[in-house]
């Protein structure tokens, strides 16, 4: 079955009309061929997200609890979490690699923003594949039980189901210095999931540590995407989380001020317990013109 929804999943993206900038960005591809991975609801390093992330980081099973779906206090062993690797088609890398502003593109921008429908629907499509095969799912990041947290000085934020970790139970990476998440495909990708009790077939997890596709933590060298902050929220030391949120909210104001804004389209989430629209445009200005840009540096070790 995993073999299935890969299939699925090549076709959405070759297919799909929202996997498209607008036609005065060129109207090219957002994504490329996408990337699974797999891991069993009862892998012990769920509980581990507790510690790493939050407390009130959820599990597999309790996931699928809160969104409505049955217990028969058998879950753990039968639920798979399905994690899909969205990655930047190669134009917007190559193009967002020569800028040398402190900005960034506002083809990244719109690329980012617009990504949003388009993972929507994949996954509708995946769940509805596994409805149609006799098998329940539930989303992650798109369902109704996400939810982000600010902390008190609203510089820092953390989620109920971060997909960069769940990507990591399933095999599909390791983190960075500024905590990105880099992949065979990369650090420049979107991330999102599916759990199911469909019995997909689990990948492997074999990095070396939490950090193990990083050249800066596997070899003490690189450092590259040092440089590439405008504001020195990235150092040897790690990611100064308090320092990106305020530039990219300050980023953030100046993007909604240019004419492309109005092709932008908002993305309701869930921030300490109310919904409503936001416009992410994003930055990632240390994930473009570095070694882990578009694969995995450590492979070429």
């Amino acid at each position: 079955m995993n073999a299935q929804i890969k299939t699925l999943l090549i076709k959405c993206f070759s297919d799909s009309s929202l996997n498209r900038l607008p036609q005065e960005y060129g109207g090219m591809p957002i994504f490329s061929a996408p990337v699974i991975g797999v891991s069993r609801g009862d892998d012990p390093i769920f509980m581990k997200f507790k510690e790493v992330v939050a407390q009130d980081h959820l599990t597999p099973v309790e996931m699928w609890v809160r969104n409505g779906l049955p217990n028969d206090g058998r879950l753990g062993p039968r639920l798979r979490t399905l994690s899909i690797v969205f990655p930047f088609d190669s134009h917007i890398r190559e193009q967002c690699g020569r800028n040398d502003k402190p900005m960034p593109l506002e083809l990244y921008c719109l690329a980012r923003n617009l990504a949003n429908p388009f993972m929507d629907q994949v996954l509708d499509r995946v769940m509805g594949f596994l409805q149609d095969q006799g098998f329940q799912a539930t989303a992650g990041m798109g369902s109704k039980t996400f939810e982000v947290t600010s902390h008190s000085d609203s510089s820092h934020f953390h989620s109920n189901w971060s997909e960069r970790h769940i990507a990591f139970a399933a095999g599909l990476g390791t983190f960075s210095l500024p905590e990105t998440f880099i992949t065979d495909l990369g650090c420049n990708i979107r991330l999102t999931s599916v759990i199911t009790d469909a019995p997909l077939e689990v990948s492997p997890r074999v990095f070396d540590g939490a950090y193990g596709n990083c050249l800066h933590h596997a070899k003490r060298t690189c450092g590259e995407c040092i440089a590439k902050c405008p504001v020195g929220a990235i150092t040897r030391e790690g990611h100064n989380k308090k320092k990106c949120s305020r530039y990219v909210q300050r980023m953030r104001e100046k993007m909604e001020e240019r004419p492309f804004r109005v092709m932008m389209k908002p993305h309701y989430q869930r921030l300490n317990g109310v919904e409503k629209p936001v416009y992410r445009v994003g930055c990632a200005l240390c994930q473009f013109g570095v070694p882990c840009t578009d694969r995995n540096p450590m492979a070429d070790e």
